[in-house]
């Protein structure tokens, strides 16, 4: 890799002024001055910058636990971005792998791996998710059956993929879709006659949403969650 994308890699500096601290004599490769923007580091060169060694960021892979009255934005529009929760350095090159609603919280997935990002969200995936679902009116046994064997949406040509419901009590059921269409556990129920009152996200695919982690709060996945995408 070269020095000046380096440290981009390695710091919020873009590879422009890179460039230039690299020309004024400002960084250090193994404790000598480098003004070669294009020299190759190696895995065993020591990289300073402003009394600090740089290191290579790399892919990050997060688990964030979403608040109400915050979006699934990279950018603050109405309601401020769950990104404003993560202080980590080259914070803009997150990506966030699905949406919840603003007045929904749970789940979410983070990263800057786009492959890995987009195996969730890619609709051949089939990756299923979990919600908690609040009710305005107890659920009935043909709602129940309805929405396992696919519901007709509201502007939707086809129905709903089957999904699954595990009653919790008459007004709260656990459901499992493996869609991710514009609000649709909220246009589900309300294709039955229902409404939900509260939603929150537990689960998507293998991946279950700490129960000590508060809202608001996050932390990096481990290797072996990792790779169940």
């Amino acid at each position: 890799m070269r020095l000046d994308k380096y440290i981009c890699d390695s710091t919020e500096i873009s590879r422009k002024d890179a460039k230039t601290i690299i020309r004024r004599g400002e960084v250090t490769v193994n404790d000598k001055v480098c003004k070669n923007a294009a020299y190759h580091v190696a895995d065993t060169d020591k990289i300073v910058h402003d009394n600090n060694e740089l290191t290579l960021i790399g892919l990050r892979y997060i688990m964030l636990h979403k608040p109400m009255d915050m979006i699934c934005s990279t950018v603050d529009e109405a309601y401020p971005s769950i990104l404003n929760l993560i202080d980590v350095q080259k914070h803009g090159d997150l990506r966030i792998a699905g949406r919840l609603d603003a007045d929904t919280t749970g789940l979410i997935l983070i990263s800057d791996d786009g492959k890995w990002t987009h195996r969730i969200m890619s609709p051949k995936s089939d990756c299923n998710k979990t919600y908690q679902v609040w009710l305005a009116e107890p659920i009935s046994a043909e709602a129940i059956a309805q929405i396992e064997s696919g519901v007709q949406l509201n502007n939707e040509k086809e129905l709903t993929k089957p999904a699954t419901v595990e009653i919790i009590d008459e007004k709260q059921v656990n459901l499992t879709i493996s869609e991710g269409k514009y609000h649709q556990v909220k246009r589900m129920f309300a294709a039955t006659g229902n409404k939900v009152t509260y939603l929150h996200r537990t689960q998507i695919g293998a991946l279950k949403l700490d129960a000590d982690l508060p809202e608001g709060e996050w932390r990096y996945l481990t290797a072996e969650e990792i790779a169940f995408y």
